[in-house]
């Protein structure tokens, strides 16, 4: 966005570096808890920040380039991945908010336009306010068992309000339940 100098972009990706540790993590979480999805798109989140971090870091001859074909080809993914994620109405818009901001980072990676760079930080920063209030406002509702926020969280508590045949509706299609033992 123009904020630091182009000297920085080394500071900048060492900053960055630790970006990528949060979403493995999350993912791991989300693999252990069966929500594929999620654990999906936090491991390829994780995999994308730390290749923008090595790329800022090394600066590898035409690693912007690169970098802005990953980005291209992640834009494509989370678009994918939005469309499977309707129910989860909350990460369904963190989602659509990420596609631009991932295409219009790899036009600026390709093309070296400043405007183009300042744009796709101004979305990046829209992504992020997004990102935290929705996750806010979710860790919110599962504190309070109650919708508090409007996160656009989809349906209700059932693991909180409903009742054990509830909770254990669709069991038997559960990753990793066995038909026989």
């Amino acid at each position: 966005m123009g904020v630091f100098e182009e000297d920085a972009r080394r500071a900048v990706g060492l900053a960055i570096l630790s970006a990528f540790v949060l979403p493995l993590l999350v993912s791991r979480l989300a693999f252990s808890a069966r929500d594929v999805v999620a654990a999906t798109l936090m491991a390829c989140f994780s995999g994308v920040w730390l290749a923008t971090s090595l790329t800022r870091v090394w600066k590898p001859p035409g690693g912007l380039r690169i970098l802005g074909v990953l980005n291209a080809v992640f834009a494509g993914f989370v678009l994918l991945m939005a469309s499977v994620a309707g129910r989860k109405r909350a990460l369904w818009l963190v989602l659509v908010t990420a596609t631009p901001r991932f295409a219009v980072a790899a036009l600026a990676n390709l093309t070296g336009a400043a405007w183009v760079g300042t744009l796709s930080g101004v979305l990046g920063l829209l992504l992020a306010a997004i990102a935290l209030y929705t996750a806010f406002a979710l860790m919110l509702e599962d504190r309070r068992a109650k919708r508090s926020c409007p996160s656009a969280a989809a349906g209700r508590h059932h693991a909180v309000e409903g009742d054990l045949s509830v909770q254990l509706r669709n069991l038997e299609r559960e990753a990793g339940v066995r038909r026989t033992l």
